[in-house]
């Protein structure tokens, strides 16, 4: 199995103002992905659950969750980018 056919569902957490989270939504739009944004300052819901599942309130965090239920929060624009480039095209 591929590693985007074990992919469920996509979500990156980010704030508006944060230059490191445009940089990374950019990235994304490139792609062509489909990724949940999910702002952190516009919804305490996401704010939490980021800090509370994610282990810290950092941005951008993309959150992968496979088809076997795992979750991995994936921080730091620069992995997070990576990751986008090689998923988009496997």
């Amino acid at each position: 199995m591929n590693q985007q056919t074990n992919i469920k569902h996509l979500s990156l957490y980010h704030y508006n103002s944060c230059p490191f989270c445009l940089m990374t939504k950019m990235e994304i739009k490139r792609s062509g992905l489909d990724i949940e944004n999910r702002d952190i300052q516009k919804n305490r819901h996401y704010e939490k659950e980021l800090i509370r599942q994610g282990g810290k309130r950092q941005v951008p965090c993309l959150r992968i969750e496979s088809l076997d239920g795992k979750i991995q929060w994936l921080y730091e624009s620069g992995d997070i980018n990576q990751w986008i480039k090689q998923y988009s095209q496997a």
